[in-house]
C-alpha cells in the first residue's frame, strides 16, 4: 500500500466530508494545530515518570483525534465522536486534583519553565494548545464551531500548565520590580 495519493499536488486536502480545501485554509491550519500537539504530547509523555500523568497525557492524545475530526468536519454535528461536557469535567478534575498538590505560592506566580525534561516538555506543549486555541478562535469567527470543543481546548491548556508545573523539580521565580 502506498501512503501518497497526489490528490493534495496542487495545494488541496480533503475534509472529513471529502471536501476539497487548500492546504493552507484556516480550518486545516486548525486541525494540523491540533495535529501538532498531539505530536507534542506523545514526545512529552516519553519524560513523564508518574504512571498517572502519562495515562492522562495518552488519554488526551486520543480524544484530540476527536477533536481534530469534529474541525475536519465543517457540519461537525454529524462527526460521529464530538467532544462532549463530559471530556471537560474530566480535565477540570485533573486540574483541581494536580492544583491541590501545590503550594499557594506555586500557584500564582510566574516561573522560568523547564527544570526537568517532563515540565519543559509539557510547556512546549502547553504552548502549542494556547496556538491551537488562537486558531480555533479564529476559525469560530467564520464558521459554525462546537462550543465544547472550544471549551475542552482552553482547559487543556490550564491541564497542560498544571501538569507542567506539577513536573517542574525546581520552581525559578519570577518576580518583576516594584515602582
Amino acid at each position: 500500500m502506498k501512503i501518497y495519493t497526489k490528490s493534495g499536488d496542487k495545494g488541496t486536502t480533503s475534509l472529513f466530508d471529502n471536501t476539497r480545501v487548500a492546504k493552507d485554509s484556516l480550518r486545516v491550519e486548525s486541525y494540523g494545530t491540533i495535529d501538532e500537539l498531539n505530536s507534542s504530547l506523545g514526545f512529552a509523555k516519553n519524560f513523564v515518570e508518574e504512571e498517572e500523568v502519562y495515562n492522562i497525557i495518552r488519554s488526551v492524545q486520543r480524544k484530540l483525534f476527536n477533536l481534530a475530526g469534529e474541525l475536519a468536519t465543517p457540519d461537525w454535528e454529524s462527526f460521529p465522536e464530538k467532544i462532549t461536557e463530559e471530556d471537560i469535567e474530566f480535565l477540570e478534575q485533573k486540574i483541581d486534583h494536580y492544583l491541590d498538590q501545590m503550594n499557594k505560592k506555586e500557584k500564582s506566580m510566574f516561573i522560568i519553565p523547564g527544570s526537568s525534561k517532563a515540565s519543559g516538555a509539557l510547556h512546549q506543549a502547553r504552548t502549542i494548545c494556547r496556538r491551537a486555541e488562537r486558531r480555533i478562535t479564529t476559525l469560530a469567527g467564520e464558521a459554525d464551531i462546537s462550543r465544547d470543543l472550544q471549551k475542552y481546548i482552553n482547559r487543556l491548556s490550564d491541564l497542560l500548565y498544571t501538569l507542567a508545573r506539577y513536573s517542574e523539580t525546581e520552581l525559578d521565580y519570577v518576580e518583576f520590580k516594584k515602582q
